[in-house]
């Protein structure tokens, strides 16, 4: 009987594509799992994202370390990114543009040290654009537009929102990375206040070959609830520690990792 390789030992021996999801203000866990993956000696050779995934993804992929991400996460702060103003969102937008291009290492797609694709949704068309070269800043921004909370973004004349809308998983951006390689998707359990409990999109996505990461019973974060953040971070990083070290099956249409939050 053939031995199976851990998560870890499956993602070194081969370049794997990293694909995070959108989850309202979960970009707390998706820091916690980059870490854990830094900590490992892992790293990809692109990512895709939507929303929160977008925005850790683009800030790995601009040369930030994971401690680097940790500590901006830690330190922020509701007024950080808080400008109500008339509109169709409460939040202009521009204070978060402005912390983006504060954090950034890098203000395009092809200054990345990896590839990254992220998503966002176009109003007009409904439909998910990926945005994978040209004006990084910008496109983070629009895949992080949370619908009501944030107004639209514009590129290009059209109104942009939050990547989440349409491709919940972050997973539209992985056929424009050109990268044939193994996948590993976070996917947030979270749910968002307007999709219904057993909506489909809430799923944990399954592709050929690829190993999808659930981490379940995390603290949900919020404008109002960011000091709960740093605790999903630790519950995120010692779940995929764990994880990692768990022997995954690979074959087939996908495999799906559901491990629990514990306790710090």
């Amino acid at each position: 009987m053939r031995q199976l390789p851990t998560l870890r030992e499956w993602l070194a021996e081969a370049p794997f594509t990293l694909a995070l999801s959108s989850g309202f203000f979960g970009f707390f866990a998706h820091a916690g799992l980059v870490c854990a993956l830094e900590e490992a000696g892992l790293f990809p050779l692109g990512a895709s994202g939507s929303s929160a995934g977008a925005l850790i993804a683009s800030l790995w992929a601009s040369g930030r370390s994971a401690m680097e991400i940790r500590s901006i996460l830690f330190t922020l702060k509701r007024e950080d990114f808080w400008d109500p103003a008339p509109g169709l969102g409460l939040l202009r937008g521009a204070k978060f543009r402005r912390l983006l291009g504060q954090h950034m290492q890098a203000h395009s797609f092809e200054s990345l040290r990896f590839r990254l694709a992220v998503s966002a949704c176009d109003i007009l068309a409904w439909r998910t654009r990926v945005f994978a070269s040209g004006p990084l800043i910008e496109a983070v921004h629009a895949s992080c537009a949370f619908p009501i909370l944030f107004q639209p973004v514009f590129i290009g004349g059209r109104p942009y929102a939050d990547g989440g809308i349409l491709d919940r998983p972050g997973i539209a951006g992985l056929a424009h990375l050109g990268h044939n390689t193994r996948v590993l998707i976070h996917h947030l359990g979270t749910r968002s206040p307007w999709r219904r409990p057993q909506s489909p999109t809430l799923r944990p996505p399954t592709l050929p070959g690829a190993v999808t990461v659930v981490v379940r019973g995390l603290p949900r974060v919020g404008p109002h609830r960011l000091a709960v953040g740093p605790d999903a971070f630790v519950r995120t990083y010692e779940a995929v520690r764990r994880v990692l070290t768990m022997q995954v099956e690979t074959q087939g249409n996908g495999t799906v990792m559901e491990v629990p939050a514990l306790a710090p």
